[in-house]
């Protein structure tokens, strides 16, 4: 049984006769109609019976439908991956990147890496540190983009990509707006957004002790769009690394945090065996000299 066949056969059942299931296969219909021939003779019976109105299955053509159909998506199925693992030619770079990490500070080293990598695809996975680090391990991952408060020890090796402030972000008509800079102690008398997934959360908070500030959190998401729709509709304020406020965005204000100084650095982690002449060596070598 050949898959020619099977798909010939397929396209009877579905155009009801012979002459448009052969237009629809792109095959003249004698080498169509051959090819059911030779099937019949394997399977040990027809296939179809023909009536004016077309053709119709028989109990064995109606028996083996359903199998033949499977065997006929599982082969598409296989194909597809065939193809896009030729096209291409390497595994993807997979580059795990920590939630809280905003894409509008790194996206634009993506889009050149890619202009020059034609032939090298990425794949971005975005999670939270934890599970990144894990990835990494079991080789799931290449390369994690993350902002580590304490780095783990071996088997890692880290590349310093950036720094980044940290902001108090408010609505256009907030009272903010007025300021030249902001601190904790300013920002105790407003509704606080509080970020679950921030990683300097519990630094953040030992500051706050030492000064005898409380941070009323009005709002907690561990989502940053939902903070940052939150303080757009004036719901309150919030503390966020700079690069998370969009560009050119409507509505929404920021200062940077005057005291404390809060600031985070961002790094890429990668095995410490990293070989090189490899596609992820690449990548990890243009983020060297490209953010």
């Amino acid at each position: 049984m050949e898959m020619q066949q099977i798909r010939y056969f397929l396209a009877v059942c579905d155009k009801k006769t012979f002459t448009r299931a052969a237009q629809s296969a792109f095959v003249a219909q004698p080498s169509l109609t051959q090819a059911i021939k030779k099937l019949e003779e394997e399977l040990g019976g027809e296939l179809f019976s023909r009536e004016r109105s077309g053709c119709r299955l028989t109990a064995l053509g109606r028996l083996i439908e359903p199998s033949l159909r499977e065997i006929f998506r599982s082969a598409q199925s296989i194909k597809a991956e065939a193809i896009r693992f030729k096209r291409l030619n390497t595994v993807p770079v997979r580059i795990g990147v920590m939630t809280t990490i905003a894409a509008q500070h790194l996206s634009p080293f993506f889009v050149d890496f890619q202009q020059d990598n034609p032939h090298i695809e990425l794949e971005l996975i975005v999670d939270n540190e934890a599970s990144l680090l894990k990835q990494l391990d079991e080789n799931s991952l290449d390369l994690v983009i993350s902002a580590p408060v304490v780095k783990p020890g071996t088997p890692y090796q880290y590349l310093k990509l950036y720094e980044e402030r940290y902001v108090v972000v408010f609505n256009d008509k907030h009272r903010f707006n007025q300021l030249q800079s902001i601190d904790l102690a300013t920002i105790q008398a407003e509704p606080y957004l509080d970020r679950l997934n921030c990683e300097l959360r519990e630094t953040l908070r030992g500051v706050c002790l030492d000064r005898h500030i409380d941070l009323y959190a009005a709002y907690r998401s561990n989502n940053e769009e939902w903070i940052l729709s939150m303080v757009r509709a004036g719901m309150g304020v919030a503390l966020v690394p700079e690069f998370t406020v969009p560009k050119h965005s409507e509505k929404l204000m920021f200062r940077y945090l005057s005291d404390p100084d809060i600031r985070r650095t961002i790094y890429v982690i990668y095995p410490a065996n990293l070989p090189q002449n490899t596609e992820i060596f690449k990548a990890l070598e243009s983020l060297r000299v490209g953010i």
